[in-house]
């Protein structure tokens, strides 16, 4: 477990005892207003917490004011993070703006340096931290796997332990120069890279003293399937070492669908309560119903009972056993008959098939002392 400070982006509690956060970020031209602040409040609607937009230069910097400006006049006060490449003063504008920016530790680096020294990246960052101190802006330090400097790749190659070091590089300066506001990741299209160097670079900062909120994310995960079990596989390793306080799924589709992947993986780590939750067994030969169709059911019916755990189960040579940690269960138990169950207690027997879910339906609903849930 990697115990972390607390950070305030805007109103938004970040770190420390807070729930981990879910993000996105939207692919919207930054300088069509309209379309960006219409994909921002599709996310918070869909539950996302931190929204990112990129400023990849000035002018879209300064456009983040009237992006900002128009959400609050809707009604939404969801975090905004300037996502900043290349340009320093693109930085530097957007921290008077947002809640957070993300800098890239190679772009702080003179193109072409072999050498290093702190006074490069103090000379070029102290002015955005001045700024930053000043709005009380967050800053993420965010380095790709993909975008180290030629510097680090010459010296560590283009390895974890290289991600790791040019993180650290940062960390150490910004907290000599006394700015504390910071969150760190490592990004990786490959998982086991983005794996390793997180839990390396937790590693080195409880090792240092540092105890800065981290963001967890596998980029360009792709689409379908595939993006979501390499995002599944990545985020949930880490989050079940306890590493991560906000995440970010990145797929190739509309950012909205990211938020319904990034609420699975927090319930499946046990990080986060959004839903029901159900067991349900894949059958086999003794199973003597259409299960697939019934789970739907039950999930179709149940899904907004935060926090309940309900069981679906093909008969009751494992079902009653697989299923004792369920609150209600739905268990086979012969051709056309259902047993109903609270907890391990039968409650219902020889229930027609028909009319079973029903059943469980009047058990729930009329249980006098439910679980108690979110």
């Amino acid at each position: 477990m990697y115990q972390t400070r607390t950070l305030h982006i805007g109103t938004l509690t970040l770190g420390g005892d807070a729930p981990v956060r879910i993000q996105s970020m939207t692919n919207t031209d930054t300088m069509d207003t309209f379309a960006t602040v219409e994909q921002c409040k599709r996310l918070a609607d869909e539950g996302c917490e931190i929204v990112r937009i990129t400023a990849q230069g000035v002018k879209e910097a300064e456009n983040l004011a009237n992006i900002k400006s128009s959400l609050i006049q809707q009604g939404y006060t969801i975090p905004l993070v300037a996502d900043i490449h290349f340009q320093p003063k693109a930085a530097e504008i957007a921290a008077a703006i947002v809640e957070k920016i993300r800098i890239n530790p190679g772009n702080y680096i003179p193109v072409g340096a072999k050498k290093f020294s702190p006074l490069q990246i103090i000379e070029k960052i102290s002015p955005l931290l001045d700024i930053c101190k000043t709005h009380k802006t967050v800053i993420r330090v965010g380095v790709n796997h993909g975008s180290l400097s030629e510097r680090i790749t010459m010296k560590f190659g283009n390895t974890p332990q290289g991600m790791v070091e040019s993180a650290m590089e940062f960390v150490r300066i910004i907290h000599d120069l006394n700015f504390d506001n910071l969150v760190l990741s490592m990004k990786a299209s490959h998982v086991k890279t983005m794996v390793d160097a997180t839990r390396l670079l937790v590693s080195r900062l409880q090792a240092e003293g540092f105890d800065y909120p981290i963001h967890l994310g596998v980029t360009e995960a792709g689409d379908g399937e595939d993006g979501r079990i390499k995002s599944a596989i990545g985020i949930g390793s880490l989050l079940l070492d306890g590493i991560g306080n906000t995440i970010r799924i990145s797929l190739t589709e509309k950012p909205e669908n990211e938020i319904s992947v990034a609420k699975a993986i927090l319930q499946s780590c046990g990080n986060r309560v959004f839903t029901a939750e159900y067991i349900a067994c894949p059958s086999c030969g003794r199973t003597q119903y259409d299960i697939e169709s019934v789970l739907q059911e039950v999930k179709r019916r149940t899904k907004h009972l935060k926090g309940l755990k309900i069981a679906v189960m093909g008969c009751i040579v494992n079902g009653p056993g697989e299923m004792a940690d369920a609150d209600y269960g739905y268990v086979g138990a012969g051709p056309g008959k259902v047993v109903i169950y609270k907890g391990k207690k039968i409650v219902r027997k020889d229930v027609d098939a028909e009319v079973a879910v029903d059943a469980l339906m009047d058990v729930i609903t009329n249980d006098p002392s439910p679980k108690s849930i979110e």
